[in-house]
């Protein structure tokens, strides 16, 4: 599922200690305006006339580590909404919020990636340096025109509407015998044992994995989310992502050279054929955009099916309805990603001064958006924090816009489609042992769940 995947790692690198006392008493609410927390010690209610959660003395407008904000940020997203829906931020950046806003930037022109740039300034040229980031910068959707349509140009064709809805067979059998293992024994963890299993051998035969090297991947695949996170890295993590992308580089260039020996029909060996007839795509854009496309391909669609039987679980009523009328799951599967996002973040560059939501945007100058905070902006939704699985008009930009948006929408959504409503009709009586205490993993960009146990 190939989203705005990899944002910004370092936004939160100043110390703790340098934000609090930069923000310890006061908000920013729009440049020359300060309030302070005092001015909202009264029951302060956003545009859904619900109170809005009340900050930690010395709390930001927006702080994705709070354990709080990854619970559930949809409460302090419309606390951001209503106090200052374009937010600037005392750490250098912008923050978007509202749905017309966050549409605005992700199909702007006037924005763009600028990924050396942005992390040189951020970081000085030596960041550019460390392996991890020199792959980042090689990938497709950290690239502007006319890299990024001569890369996207080059796996496209893998992602038809036609080549996708060809792959429903394999992807039924796949659930299938993955419920066939699992439903003697009465429970699993739906994200180990059945979310996660579907999207990797779906993207592992897509990228001509060879069989038995999918064990590979199924092994500690779910552990470089904080890469991709606007928090600070040490030392040590930004070694240990070394050390996790040197291994990938050095798997994909052993299938590269089983693929030159022995091509196949997919992806890597029609990649593997554009680089040897040289001028379409370098070496290192080849390794990158594999390894892109193998984490793009499943981290988010495991994600969406999670968070979308969580979501189905804490609304009884909502199940009940889906159960009794297994038409809907094609509009569900939208309200999940709008309800839920599996990508929260994602981020532009201004390429020169444009102004968005009343606020000017400097040249270079970086702003988040928040897309988890559009879908639930009021002004687009009605009653915006109810899951409602008949939701007319639903158009979530969880999967980006503009030249960025998913090349593996369909896919992700045809996966979620088919493993969703094979698990409902074939273990009807499935319980969670608790959907009101989930373990989210402690990451922002991508939002989704380390386990999910359930029984029948």
């Amino acid at each position: 599922m190939l989203v705005e995947y990899a944002e910004l790692h370092g936004r939160f690198s100043l110390a703790c200690n340098r934000l609090h006392n930069v923000i310890s008493v006061l908000v920013l609410v729009k440049p020359g305006i300060v309030l302070c927390w005092q001015d909202f010690q009264s029951p302060a209610r956003c545009a859904l006339n619900q109170p809005l959660p009340r900050p930690a003395q010395g709390e930001p407008l927006f702080n994705p580590l709070s354990p709080e904000v990854i619970a559930d940020p949809y409460s302090h997203f419309h606390r951001l909404r209503t106090i200052e829906p374009m937010h600037r931020s005392p750490l250098g950046f912008l923050v978007a919020s509202r749905h017309a806003d966050v549409a605005k930037i992700l199909r702007e022109k006037r924005f763009g990636k600028d990924f050396v740039g942005r992390m040189t300034r951020r970081f000085g040229p030596q960041i550019m340096n460390e392996p991890v980031y020199r792959s980042m910068s090689h990938w497709m959707l950290q690239q502007d025109p006319p890299d990024h349509t001569r890369l996207r140009g080059l796996v496209v064709k893998a992602f038809t509407a036609r080549r996708v809805e060809d792959m429903r067979p394999r992807i039924q059998h796949i659930v299938d015998a993955t419920l066939d293992r699992v439903e003697p024994q009465g429970f699993m963890d739906l994200i180990a044992d059945f979310a996660f299993l579907l999207p990797v051998t779906v993207i592992c035969e897509l990228l001509g994995i060879p069989v038995e090297d999918h064990q590979l991947f199924f092994h500690g695949a779910r552990t470089r989310g904080r890469l991709l996170d606007p928090v600070p890295l040490s030392r040590a993590e930004i070694d240990e992502a070394n050390a996790g992308n040197a291994a990938q580089v050095e798997y994909f260039r052993s299938l590269f050279e089983l693929r030159r020996r022995q091509p196949g029909d997919d992806l890597t060996s029609e990649l593997v054929q554009a680089e040897e007839e040289g001028g379409k795509l370098s070496n290192e854009e080849l390794t990158a955009n594999i390894i892109l496309l193998f984490g793009a391909g499943h981290e988010t669609t495991v994600n969406l099916i999670g968070n979308g039987l969580l979501a189905l679980h804490r609304n009884p009523d909502q199940l009940q309805l889906l159960q009794g009328n297994p038409a809907l799951i094609a509009n569900a599967i939208e309200e999940f990603l709008r309800y839920d996002s599996s990508v929260q973040l994602t981020g532009r560059t201004a390429l020169e001064p444009v102004t968005v939501g009343g606020t000017d945007v400097a040249e270079g100058e970086t702003v988040l958006c928040l897309l988890g905070a559009a879908n639930r902006d009021p002004a687009v939704y009605d009653d915006p924090d109810r899951l409602d699985i008949t939701r007319q008009n639903i158009r979530p930009l969880s999967f980006g816009g503009g030249i960025h948006f998913c090349l593996g929408a369909q896919l992700a959504r045809i996966e979620a489609e088919i493993a969703i409503a094979t698990l409902l009709r074939r273990l009807p009586n499935l319980s969670l042992d608790d959907a009101d205490h989930a373990e989210w993993r402690p990451t922002f960009v991508l939002r989704g769940l380390n386990k999910l146990s359930a029984r029948w």
